[in-house]
């Protein structure tokens, strides 16, 4: 499949804006106290979560950014971040759907991300990179906005190893021969189960352990060692 025969669809894009906006718009609404956003903070979240993954994916293509060719991404992201601050209540009471829509849009990014690398040529481990990096961008931004740690950096559920999985699969099966789509279905699946797995059963990836580094300071003799 050539550059020109390879278009995501709209609806499908769109999708992923507006499930990433309503989640965005969701974590947002979650702050209280001198943290609180205003209305307008909120849509921004929304609209990073749900622009963001597709800006970097692009950026990283040397692409003009899709979703700045267009009204209706801009649209479906602040209607769906609105959406998501106005209903945040009845969503924060409904927790699972909101850990199964996480998983999905990570999914979603990621299958768009390395589907396009691929098509234009990009070889196979930077097209997965280019697909993680879409996949966990939109939150990367909006932590960097919010002055948050970055919540791929740190210990906790299998986030961005989640996003990595998916998008190694799709490669993987388009390098097989698959037909992108059906690579991406699959890519997709692989990334929503893995990451609602490692927070059911509370997986993660081990810590970085201060004696480890504490060996490394001292074969070294580059790093200062801190005595708490």
């Amino acid at each position: 499949m050539t550059q020109s025969q390879f278009v995501i669809p709209l609806w499908a894009d769109l999708t992923a804006v507006g499930l990433g906006g309503v989640q965005g718009a969701l974590f947002a609404s979650g702050f209280v106290g001198k943290r609180r956003l205003d209305p307008l903070g909120v849509v921004i979240i929304g609209i990073l979560i749900g622009m963001g993954g597709g800006l970097i994916r692009d950026l990283l293509l040397g692409l003009p950014p899709v979703t700045l060719q267009s009204n209706w991404y801009l649209i479906t992201a602040t209607t769906a971040a609105l959406i998501g601050m106005l209903l945040s209540n009845l969503f924060q009471r409904l927790n699972a759907v909101i850990i199964g829509l996480d998983a999905v849009v990570i999914g979603l990014f990621g299958a768009f991300g390395t589907s396009k690398a691929l098509v234009l040529g990009v070889p196979v481990v930077p097209a997965i990179f280019i697909g993680s990096c879409a996949a966990v961008g939109g939150s990367m931004l909006r932590d960097v906005i919010l002055g948050l740690p970055v919540a791929i950096m740190h210990v906790g559920s299998l986030y961005a190893v989640a996003a990595a999985a998916g998008c190694a699969v799709l490669a993987g099966a388009a390098s097989l021969g698959a037909p992108i789509v059906v690579a991406a279905v699959v890519g997709i699946a692989v990334t929503t189960v893995i990451r609602l797995l490692a927070v059911v059963f509370d997986i993660s990836l081990p810590e970085q352990r201060a004696l480890h580094r504490r060996k490394v300071a001292v074969e070294t003799a580059a790093i200062p060692i801190v005595k708490p």
